[in-house]
């Protein structure tokens, strides 16, 4: 081999070195992206959603990055953010985002972009929705509630008044009259004011007029306002509440029967799965068939959940034989959404 040849090898050999080693360094720097509402902190439902976008990130071999809103500025800010930094997934939580997402979506198509919890009208391609069907879970949840209640009246406190929260207090309604001819529901309260899925003091007003109206089972769907309604049932003998979306039953020992559950760290790894395997529809829609849904009566986990509910096992089974039914279509529970 001539001294010229030998040179070009060279050259050539040390040419492709440095690419692999670039595609290398950019691979190592890609980030999948989770912007949240508000602050993690000690909410559990959006900690469910970092443990999915960590899921999916390192089932990739990827970097996992989580961005903290605190209202609507830094929400948009941090969505910007990601795409800036060429996020191949940014994923977001609840429908702060609807606009958001809707407005810079298109004009960013490189971009995959993940809504958890709702959807838009509309939505460009690269938009994806994982939705819930709420009402499967809130169902169980109020054929639970007929099931236990001593004072055979129960309640629920949505935080407001809108079609979406409908698919929890009625279907909730729903399932209590099912499970039991003779229950009493007694109308929905809803928290209103400013803030409120953040507002505990209004949502413990609400609570204990539920309680003096004869309720002994409340479920609480108020987000961040729970709280209120726990130490309202807390303060009651015999009274108890469902928590909502993670085992709330900790919050309150003793006084939280069980908790609905959204699974968002299955959910999220699912729906990055499907779209990097190229099979991911518009809108995916999770509930109990998926394991998206669970009522935490029926599952695994009940024993050590701190939920009331474990003590009663003749109750979770006919739970479980109403989920079943659920799953299988004998059990149809319409969507007030779709009404």
């Amino acid at each position: 081999m001539t001294t010229a040849r030998k040179f070009l090898y060279l050259c050539l050999g040390s040419v492709f070195s440095l690419a692999s080693a670039f595609v290398s360094a950019r691979a190592e720097d890609v980030s999948y992206v989770l912007v949240t509402p508000s602050r993690i902190g000690v909410n559990k439902f959006l900690g469910l959603g970092k443990t999915g976008i960590e899921k999916a990130a390192e089932a990739q071999g990827v970097k996992a990055r989580i961005f903290e809103g605190t209202d609507l500025s830094t929400r948009r800010q941090n969505v910007q953010a990601a795409i800036d930094m060429k996020a191949p997934i940014v994923a977001v939580m609840g429908f702060e985002f609807g606009d958001i997402v809707a407005d810079l979506a298109p004009e960013n198509p490189e971009t995959k972009f993940i809504i958890v919890d709702t959807c838009i009208p509309e939505a460009p391609e690269n938009v994806y929705c994982a939705v819930f069907r709420e009402q499967e879970a809130a169902y169980l949840a109020g054929a639970e509630a007929a099931l236990t209640s001593a004072s055979k009246t129960v309640g629920v406190i949505g935080a407001l008044d809108i079609p979406f929260l409908h698919r929890y207090t009625d279907s909730y309604a729903l399932g209590a009259k099912a499970a039991r001819a003779d229950i009493n529901v007694l109308p929905t309260s809803w928290i209103g004011g400013d803030n409120p899925f953040q507002d505990p003091v209004r949502a413990q007003t609400q609570a204990a007029l539920q309680l003096s109206n004869g309720a002994d089972r409340i479920y609480a769907v108020a987000a961040g306002s729970n709280g209120g309604v726990f130490k309202a049932v807390a303060e009651k003998e015999g009274a108890m509440a469902i928590g909502l979306d993670v085992n709330q039953c900790g919050d309150a020992p003793g006084a939280i029967l069980d908790s609905t559950l959204k699974r968002v760290d299955i959910v999220l790894p699912a729906t990055i799965d499907g779209i990097l395997k190229g099979s991911a529809k518009p809108v995916v829609s999770f509930g109990l068939a998926e394991g998206g849904l669970q009522l935490l009566a029926t599952t695994d986990d009940v024993a050590a959940s701190g939920c009331a509910i474990a003590s009663k096992p003749e109750v979770i089974a006919q739970i479980k034989d109403m989920q079943a039914k659920i799953v299988s279509g004998e059990i149809a529970i319409p969507d007030p959404m779709a009404q």
